[in-house]
């Protein structure tokens, strides 16, 4: 008699078995199809190439304030961190001094003045006297001397009030530029000199701004040669930069490129780059560190190829997947350059026209043949 066991496991076998036969011929039905991928057709375009530089704001002016005569503080003008305009006064040194210097040179001037008519007069008479020779020539000469010499004293003594009065007019002293003031070195009470080595305070014009960027001479060179090469077209003369800040937010207003130093700099190797900004808010502050965006060139027929469609092998080859015109898949090595957006820039390896596979890589192979999608 037949075992109702064994039978039961028997038809479960072949049902299995069966079942398998199926899967393994529909496996092979699917891997016959094409399989589906999405391309783009690279196509030339303008592109205009950015780079990111590191910079520092600077004042448009700076003028540290001296004293430019000597004497006792009696009070400070203005106040720490606001603005003021150009010749407004900041302090007020103690005249008296000055004034009594003024006087005597003024009394000085009043005499000299009072000798020069009665010089004049002599001088005068003396010609008479000499046309009918009751004076010698010498009396007549010594006489014009003297007229001549008390003329003299008149303008060095007008001299000495003029600068006297200048001296006087020092010991207020005056913001020589429209900026925003800093914080008093000394205070009413100190004794300070003519020109000396340390400022009162310093004065900042803070709009607009400087920001000057560091760039390397590698890539001074390596755009030059494009541009020699035909590669790149020089941005316009003036071209606009832009401005990261340090949270990394925008600058709202664009500034002006203004030029390249001539030199490099010895220890660093690297070129200095100046540009101009409005600064209405001051917002921007000297010393505060950006990050300045800078058109290097325009190329107006770039290849560009998605990022997400480059493929590296261990060396770090780079390389894409093609769809050909017998839609089958071919490896392609290329050559990139910088990353445009979400693109490479390609050097080499690829031409106009070419479909690069973006989507649907990881399921094909060299050589299959594939479907576009769409």
């Amino acid at each position: 008699m037949s075992n109702p066991g064994m039978l039961l496991r028997t038809a479960f076998l072949l049902a299995a078995l069966l079942l398998a036969a199926c899967d393994e011929r529909g496996t092979r039905a699917l891997s016959s199809e094409p399989r589906e991928v999405a391309v783009v057709t690279l196509q030339p375009q303008r592109v205009v190439y950015t780079t990111e530089l590191a910079g520092r704001v600077a004042s448009f002016q700076v003028a540290e304030v001296r004293p430019q005569v000597s004497g006792i503080i009696q009070s400070r003008l203005f106040t720490e961190g606001a603005d003021v305009q150009a010749g407004q006064a900041l302090y007020q040194i103690d005249p008296a001094t000055y004034e009594a210097a003024l006087d005597s040179a003024q009394a000085a001037l009043m005499k000299a003045e009072a000798n020069v008519a009665p010089a004049r007069l002599k001088a005068e008479r003396y010609r008479e006297l000499l046309s009918i020779k009751a004076v010698s020539k010498q009396e007549y000469d010594d006489a014009q001397a003297a007229f001549k010499q008390a003329e003299a004293e008149v303008a060095v003594n007008r001299a000495a009030v003029k600068t006297a009065r200048i001296q006087l007019e020092y010991t207020r002293v005056r913001s020589p530029i429209s900026g925003r003031i800093g914080k008093s070195a000394f205070t009413p009470g100190a004794l300070v000199t003519a020109n000396q080595a340390e400022a009162l305070t310093s004065v900042r014009q803070l709009d607009p701004v400087y920001v000057d960027i560091t760039q390397s001479s590698q890539d001074v060179l390596r755009l030059r040669s494009q541009f020699a090469g035909g590669d790149l077209r020089k941005a316009a003369e003036g071209a606009v930069v832009r401005l990261k800040l340090e949270n990394g937010s925008i600058y709202s207003h664009p500034g002006m490129f203004q030029f390249t130093d001539v030199s490099v700099d010895e220890s660093t190797g690297m070129v200095s780059l100046r540009a101009l900004f409005p600064n209405p808010d001051h917002l921007l502050l000297p010393g505060m560190y950006v990050r300045a965006v800078l058109n290097e060139g325009v190329d107006e027929d770039a290849l560009l190829v998605p990022q997400r469609a480059l493929l590296r092998d261990p060396r770090g080859q780079a390389s894409v997947l093609l769809v050909n015109a017998q839609g089958q898949v071919e490896s392609r090595p290329v050559d990139v350059g910088r990353t445009v957006g979400d693109a490479w820039q390609v050097l080499s390896g690829l031409k106009p026209g070419e479909r690069v596979i973006v989507e649907g890589g990881q399921n094909v192979r060299p050589g299959m043949a594939v479907r576009v999608r769409g």
